[in-house]
């Protein structure tokens, strides 16, 4: 069972003027497996809200096939066991949180006796308990934000859709999201989400895609996305001198910091060439550590890249 899967799925939003047509989706196939939490990354305009739209069933695809929950986004039945958070979502502002709960608790078949443990339950959950009577509108974006969540979660889904979770939470309120994203997670749920908080994503994603203008660049756990392959940071116990780096002219060594450098090997035969010669120059070696970006750092090189901006 697959919690989502495209299949060459493509959208274009035709123009009057043919030149004007606008390619959002280009033959994107992606998997996204159950009890995982996946992360949709990509500048403004590369597609992220035009591929929820199309996996709810709010927009349709020029061509190709998607499903969710292993059953054809043509099934209209199959959105019952699917959560939702919009960005920039509003409810009217004389409204309580507890009445917006109930107001979507009703949308979704619940009975007065359900919705109310329910209710009791998720508000306890958001930590907005003592805020249940509060009307919307004396709401902070931060509180706005978990009743959001609890409001995606209310109809216990399988799949969960959140387009920017933790936009204008402070740390410690991002923090019990994360949390109870996790603990969301191990209850087996299904969390496909959007973000432009790239450093949020890379603490609690298990596979994160990165696409622009509607083209999947990449796709994979955050490790293997980061990771500089056969890069790595070697210290010494004792300073790493010019003399030393003449004798180890046949590696590249590069940005030397005292007892510190860096190189680049081709691969595990050549590690450990390096590793013989610095021996056999009495040198200890201390730690060798496989160099990483930050997911931030890979994102911009990446779309600079696509782009055709990098030099």
């Amino acid at each position: 069972m697959t919690s989502i899967s495209t299949n060459n799925l493509t959208k274009i939003y035709y123009s009057s003027f043919k030149r004007k047509n606008v390619q959002a989706l280009s033959n994107l196939n992606l998997t996204v497996q159950p009890g995982t939490i996946f992360g949709l990354l990509g500048p403004n305009g590369a597609g992220k809200t035009t591929l929820i739209k199309i996996l709810l069933g709010i927009t349709f695809p020029t061509s190709g096939s998607a499903s969710i929950l292993n059953e054809d986004i043509k099934n209209y039945k199959i959105r019952s066991k699917v959560g939702y958070l919009p960005e920039s979502h509003k409810y009217p502002s004389y409204l309580t949180g507890e009445s917006v709960l109930r107001f979507f608790g009703r949308m979704n078949g619940n009975d007065n006796t359900n919705i109310k443990k329910e209710i009791d339950y998720l508000l306890d959950l958001v930590k907005l308990e003592k805020w249940r009577k509060t009307k919307i509108k004396n709401y902070s974006k931060g509180m706005m934000q978990r009743l959001g969540l609890a409001q995606a979660i209310i109809n216990n889904p399988d799949l969960i859709f959140l387009d920017e979770p933790t936009d204008g939470v402070d740390p410690i309120g991002r923090k019990e999201i994360r949390d109870l994203l996790i603990e969301l997670k191990q209850k087996g749920k299904t969390i496909f989400l959007n973000s432009h908080l790239l450093t949020e994503v890379e603490l609690f994603t298990d596979r994160v895609a990165i696409m622009n203008k509607g083209i999947l660049l990449k796709e994979g756990t955050v490790k293997e996305l980061t990771e500089k392959k056969e890069e790595y940071q070697v210290q010494l116990d004792s300073e790493f001198t010019e003399s030393d780096r003449t004798l180890m002219n046949d590696f590249s060594i590069y940005n030397i910091k005292g007892n510190a450098f860096d190189v680049k090997v081709e691969n595990p035969v050549e590690l450990n060439k390096l590793i013989d010669k610095l021996r056999e120059n009495q040198k200890v070696i201390k730690s060798i550590i496989l160099q990483k970006e930050t997911l931030e750092e890979m994102f911009i090189n990446l779309i600079e890249e696509a782009e055709g901006k990098k030099k």
